[in-house]
């Protein structure tokens, strides 16, 4: 199956690794690779998919939201979390779906602080939450028996630089995440969120 992976990081890695380990055709596409993507930019996803044309999957593994204490969020901060993290995703949606194949699947990421708060995370939450809601909703009606699901996951085992900012999380490998992919990829759910909080 062709599949298009949307998003760079360890979470988009795993998501390409292990994709391409079940044979998959996966093309990885982000700001620095051939064909690029700069998801904030619709113009440019429309492009990417132009160009690529008909897919079996869609992962977009992207998205940033500001961390501040909750007294020092601006609506800016806000706006600015749901353009980067939100607004990024429901794009790649809404331009993608016409070029995926019938029976095809989308799959977002969120993550844990979509049910466990940290400090200045407030923002993020709030992402991530409207996202997992938006995908319940929009496995109802999406057309073509396409599916749309979400990967959760708590903080990675490798992304050692986010450990402090997580402080007793239980984690989880970039390899289990990889496989929550495939499970999405391949499988037959739709309107799932996969969490995934470590063991």
């Amino acid at each position: 199956m062709k599949i298009v992976v949307i998003g760079a990081g360890q979470v988009g890695g795993a998501a390409v690794e292990a994709l391409q380990a079940r044979g998959h055709k996966v093309i990885a596409a982000t700001r620095r690779t051939e064909p690029s993507v700069d998801a904030t930019d619709p113009s440019s996803i429309e492009a990417l998919f132009a160009a690529i044309g008909r897919v079996g999957a869609v992962v977009t593994a992207l998205g940033s939201a500001p961390f501040k204490p909750l007294a020092d969020l601006s609506r800016e901060d806000y706006a600015a979390a749901y353009a980067g993290k939100v607004q990024t995703q429901l794009d790649v949606v809404r331009i993608a779906t016409p070029y995926l194949a019938d029976g095809g699947s989308l799959t977002l990421t969120t993550g844990v602080l979509a049910r466990e708060p940290i400090r200045t995370g407030a923002a993020s939450s709030l992402a991530n939450g409207a996202l997992e809601a938006f995908v319940m909703a929009a496995a109802v009606e999406l057309p073509r028996s396409l599916r749309i699901n979400v990967i959760s996951p708590t903080v990675l085992v490798e992304a050692t630089g986010y450990h402090p900012s997580f402080p007793g999380f239980t984690q989880v490998t970039a390899a289990a995440v990889g496989q929550a992919y495939v499970k999405a990829v391949e499988g037959v759910q739709t309107g799932q969120v996969y969490v995934l909080d470590g063991q």
